[in-house]
């Protein structure tokens, strides 16, 4: 198997901020967001933490604010440290040189919000050639609306999934990639 590293994409004080935070919803996501950091640590796969930031907006991304840190719970350390202003994690940072320099391969896509960093994260690494496993339950999103239209969380997730999957990336659950790793160990 590929060398692999866990993005742990937007995990970051700023969010429950916004307006359209929910913590039914988070509360939801952590149990599984912490199991696959907790996987990661323990099977020495390095952490890539990556933050956004919108430097000047004097809103909850901008580095003035003092919420560009790890969501509580989530202070873990990490291998490296990225700072994006893009929806990508890769376009204005050296998270592909980084990746490449230390020969991974593989990418496990986790963190906040599903459909916007995190896919765009997932279709950008995947034409730039890396292997991606999205782990769907490790991502969180919330209830957008448009035209008069709610669309659920689950919603968004689903099409996320549906426009991602067999394309760019393999969507995978946290127990799957436990079961992996698990039979990895003992090989």
């Amino acid at each position: 198997m590929s060398a692999t590293a866990l993005l742990l994409i937007d995990v970051q004080a700023s969010f429950p901020t916004r307006h359209y935070w929910d913590e039914m919803l988070a509360n939801a996501w952590r149990p599984y967001q912490r199991r696959l950091l907790d996987l990661a640590h323990e099977a020495g796969t390095p952490v890539v933490r990556i933050f956004h930031e919108a430097p000047s907006s004097e809103g909850a991304f901008d580095p003035s604010n003092g919420l560009i840190r790890p969501l509580e719970g989530f202070e873990d350390d990490v291998a490296v440290t990225f700072h994006k202003t893009a929806h990508n994690a890769f376009t204005d940072t050296g998270l592909a040189r980084w990746l490449r320099l230390n020969h991974i391969e593989r990418l496990i896509i986790s963190g906040i919000r599903t459909e916007q960093c995190c896919e765009t994260t997932a279709r950008v690494g995947s034409d730039l050639g890396f292997d991606i496993d999205f782990v769907s339950e490790a991502t969180l999103t919330f209830d957008m609306q448009r035209a008069g239209r709610l669309w659920s969380a689950s919603d968004i997730r689903a099409h996320t999934e549906l426009v991602l999957e067999d394309r760019f990336a393999r969507i995978v659950t946290v127990d799957t990639l436990v079961s992996e790793w698990r039979e990895r160990s003992a090989a």
